[in-house]
């Protein structure tokens, strides 16, 4: 608490705001560091040995209070309530053709179906999907997403789960059906998507 309100600090300063010894607070971020939550880093002043300043690791960020979400839901109730629900419509759809468009490049070179399905997981688990793939006996491939991250979005708004279905289609290719077997915002455990290679 005391990096995050003031800062990057030396041991000696942690320790006179924590009415402790600098030695002291020195084995706390021991700790802290082997948990990769603060980091040091030297900085050089004058004669003598570097200071030593510890500051928070983005890890230990996240551990601060995050409304994200709730802002996000309340931005999309703001939207379309006072907007309409076309102006909602409009920002999923703006979304979803960046989407697409970014998409198709990073997969740009993925000539199999595999190819794109392996592709398509790298850039969703990049974007905290948790995402991995396997083919089933069958051939079909299978895409898993074990966590949603706009999954506040996505259950406030429904056009979200809609125009990701359609981004999967348009990358994978007229060569594939593409469908949603399990979803987190209908109460699965992951959201799943069956992709069948055209015969």
């Amino acid at each position: 608490m005391a990096l995050k309100m003031y800062g990057s600090l030396s041991a000696t300063a942690l320790g006179k705001l924590l009415g402790t010894t600098g030695e002291a607070a020195r084995q706390q971020l021991a700790r802290l560091a082997q948990e990769q939550l603060v980091i040091a880093t030297s900085e050089a002043k004058g004669v003598g040995r570097p200071t030593q300043s510890w500051q928070l690791t983005p890890l230990a960020q996240a551990r601060f209070p995050d409304t994200h979400a709730a802002l996000t839901v309340q931005l999309l109730s703001i939207v379309q309530n006072s907007l309409g629900e076309a102006a909602l419509d409009t920002i999923i759809a703006t979304r979803e053709a960046a989407t697409t468009t970014a998409y198709q490049a990073a997969m740009a070179g993925a000539e199999t179906l595999a190819d794109r399905v392996a592709a398509l997981t790298r850039l969703r688990s990049a974007e905290g999907y948790m995402a991995e793939w396997r083919e089933e006996p069958d051939g079909t491939l299978l895409l898993i997403e074990n966590h949603c991250p706009i999954c506040a979005a996505a259950t406030a708004c429904q056009g979200f789960c809609h125009a990701e279905l359609d981004v999967f289609r348009s990358v994978l290719g007229p060569g594939a059906t593409v469908t949603r077997e399990e979803h987190i915002v209908s109460g699965g455990r992951r959201c799943t998507y069956a992709i069948v290679p055209a015969p």
